[in-house]
């Protein structure tokens, strides 16, 4: 079995230039995200005091990107996350998160597939209902432009000759009422 490819370690020197130890040269932001781009894991680690700042430069990165109008994550979703951080929803998001890219990552078949399997742990969860339709339709939403991406998956309940309008307000509701219920905790 093959090893999986080690992460390209960059180090932060106290000047805050960043080292790439395969190449040494000196590298960018842009060229960090470069090179994710291009499929390479990064781990970015102060020389110093040995300190993993990974999560921190890809959290700049990420600005940079949405301060230049790459938007992304809309308002909405950034005011989520906001609050999740001083919520008991707060241990939830980053699973939620981390499992919706996962999806992204396995192909476009799958996402629906896995929004819909059974047995699911998170099922027992309060509002997940909820969620699990929020994030097909943000996953309909963001594959719905991808040449070659449709959703053949089986839905897990038929909504009859509902529009997608009506069911997208339906569905807002119910995110307001869950919001509610949160909100009371």
């Amino acid at each position: 079995m093959a090893e999986p490819a080690k992460p390209l370690l960059i180090k932060r020197y106290a000047s805050r230039r960043l080292y790439n130890t395969e190449t040494s040269d000196y590298v960018t932001l842009e060229d960090i995200a470069g090179f994710i781009r291009a499929g390479r894991e990064v781990q970015i680690i102060d020389l110093k005091s040995g300190d993993d700042l990974t999560r921190q430069y890809l959290l700049q990165i990420v600005a940079e990107h949405e301060s230049k109008g790459d938007t992304v994550l809309p308002t909405n979703v950034l005011t989520d996350l906001v609050r999740s951080y001083t919520t008991n929803i707060q241990s939830v998001v980053p699973q939620f998160l981390a499992a919706s890219f996962e999806m992204l990552r396995e192909g476009p078949t799958k996402v629906i597939e896995n929004m819909n399997a059974i047995p699911n742990p998170l099922t027992a969860m309060p509002g997940f209902d909820l969620m699990r339709k929020q994030q097909e339709a943000f996953m309909k939403t963001m594959m719905g432009g991808v040449p070659g991406w449709t959703n053949t998956a089986p839905a897990k309940e038929e909504t009859g000759s509902q529009d997608p309008a009506e069911e997208l307000a339906e569905i807002k509701k119910q995110f307001a009422e869950l919001q509610k219920k949160l909100s009371k905790l």
